[in-house]
């Protein structure tokens, strides 16, 4: 009998607590990103990995990487034991050398990550049971994963490092550590860190994620005027397309490259025996002065080569996105036909550009360059985004984990029977690869 005011008092306590939960569900929805403050259910989590991930970060700041990387680096497994949990950093060289690949700061990276400002909670339309945190400054996203996708992460980090240096330019998303949280009487999380996609969000109209079929690929559109920040699917893309020529730049460089660098990632992948993979597209509007400068890749290759050899000549005003001191020039060269990728820091003090003494004409230096390459601005996170007459696209693949498996091949035959004549996304990963090529060909002008 002494029991039942305590469990009288519990269940009060438990449905006063799913109120709160409801009416915060309610403020998502309202709201699409908010801060995890002292009320929400994560923050006390959040609040640990700010401490565990600055005390991970600090052990990759006092042990720089070296310059070669070896296998063994991949497979250490940091503990770190704090008040309350124990954090675990998995392959920390391996990643801390990936992130001074990429430019990142260490310091700045550990900033971001264990600032005192609130994380972010990002409700996703996704199917993923998946938690998804973002850095305050929306540099960073957090997200829970399972033991198995970790493993096979981790199994084939050197692989993932090695065609990122080797296409610095790739579009596969980039990620920057692994790691796991402890706490007493609660199951073990393992999370990774992966540089956002759609960073700096400002004024992004509309994002998709695109997996080349039609089976369940349509999401209901928020209302006009809504701030719910809704992932499209396929079907809602239907009408739309990726702008890129233009009247100065009608030769579709930007699009011979997109294409190209799609069927290498897609490529990987499918060594990987990975498919359900997703190519997120988001679109954001250009500015006046921005879409007064969009010209070629090649002339703008060109004239800031120029400037190289002619000191007292300007380099190029501010176009697209890049900056006099945005001067880092991605290049990818199709000489004989083996790609060779190269990063330029055309600032001053830098001699030559490499280049084949038989390319050092206006017109084949021009010619090779537009072959296939990438312009990307020198900041510390680089992103993946085309400029077109209208728009800026932001573009990247995400979801990486999904093997197919015995079991994944039984649900392709399953599919195969209920969803006759349509295209879902179970299917080989050579299938799947050459479908999303497919469509960003035909979504591409």
């Amino acid at each position: 009998m002494t029991d039942a005011p305590e469990s009288t008092t519990g269940r009060r306590s438990l449905t006063l607590k799913r109120r709160f939960l409801w009416k915060l569900r309610q403020k998502w929805k309202l709201l699409g990103l908010f801060e995890i403050n002292g009320e929400h259910e994560f923050y006390d989590l959040t609040c640990m990995l700010k401490v565990g991930l600055r005390a991970a970060i600090q052990e990759a700041i006092d042990n720089p990487p070296v310059d070669a990387l070896s296998d063994a680096d991949c497979k250490v497994v940091l503990k770190q034991a704090h008040e309350g949990f124990e954090m675990r950093t998995y392959g920390g060289p391996a990643f801390a050398h990936f992130r001074h690949s990429l430019g990142i700061s260490e310091k700045e990276y550990q900033l971001s990550l264990s600032s005192q400002s609130f994380y972010l909670q990002f409700i996703s339309n996704s199917k993923s049971k998946a938690d998804f945190f973002l850095t305050n400054n929306k540099c960073f996203f957090l997200k829970t994963q399972s033991k198995r996708e970790i493993r096979f992460l981790l199994s084939n980090l050197p692989k993932y490092i090695q065609h990122l240096e080797r296409y610095p330019h790739s579009l596969l998303v980039k990620f920057l550590g692994v790691h796991s949280i402890i706490v007493a009487q609660e199951k073990k999380k393992y999370f990774i860190i992966m540089q956002s996609v759609f960073y700096p969000d400002e004024r992004i109209l509309e994002r998709y994620d695109i997996k080349g079929c039609q089976v369940n690929r349509w999401t209901e559109p928020a209302p006009e005027g809504s701030q719910v920040i809704v992932v499209l699917k396929d079907l809602n893309f239907e009408g739309n397309s990726i702008q890129l020529a233009s009247l100065l730049s009608p030769a579709g460089q930007q699009r011979s490259w997109l294409l190209r660098q799609v069927q290498l990632d897609t490529q990987f992948l499918k060594e990987l025996n990975v498919l359900d993979y997703s190519l997120l597209v988001a679109f954001q509007p250009l500015h006046a002065d921005e879409k007064g400068q969009n010209l070629s890749f090649a002339d703008i290759i060109f004239r800031t080569t120029m400037s190289l050899s002619n000191p007292e000549s300007s380099l190029l005003p501010s176009v697209s996105g890049i900056a006099e001191e945005e001067s880092d020039i991605l290049v990818s060269e199709m000489v004989a036909g083996v790609d060779l990728y190269r990063l330029r820091e055309l600032n001053s003090g830098v001699e030559d550009v490499s280049l084949p003494s038989s390319a050092r004409s206006d017109r084949d230096l021009a010619r090779i360059l537009a072959q296939n390459r990438r312009l990307l601005p020198r900041c510390k996170s680089p992103l993946h985004l085309l400029d077109g007459p209208e728009f800026r696209y932001f573009m990247g693949i995400i979801d990486l984990f999904t093997v197919y498996s015995f079991r994944k091949r039984l649900e392709h035959l399953w599919k195969c029977i209920r969803y006759r004549g349509q295209t879902f996304s179970t299917v080989s990963p050579s299938d799947y690869a050459r479908r999303l090529c497919q469509w960003v060909e035909s979504h591409t002008v």
